[in-house]
């Protein structure tokens, strides 16, 4: 199964975003949660670097969230 793997991460790490459910479910869960979205079962060396790569998005956009707070508070923007 050939996809963009980019692609596909941030399409998954919008609907965790967007659904709590799915982020809840995510945390417990990640590689399943993954399957079920992408909708089809991997083997775990093809799975593994998407759930990887969702949490480090996930991680990414916090920290961005936190960085601009943090400019905000040292007169940043």
């Amino acid at each position: 199964m050939a996809f963009d793997i980019k692609a596909k991460i941030e399409e998954i790490v919008n609907k965790i975003k967007g659904d709590k459910d799915i982020g809840a479910r995510f945390q417990k869960d990640p590689t399943k949660t993954v399957e079920e979205l992408i909708g089809v079962d991997l083997p775990e060396e093809q799975i593994k670097p998407v759930v990887e790569g969702v949490k480090a998005k996930i991680n990414l956009d916090k920290l961005g969230g936190v960085g601009e707070a943090l400019g905000g508070l040292f007169g940043g923007k």
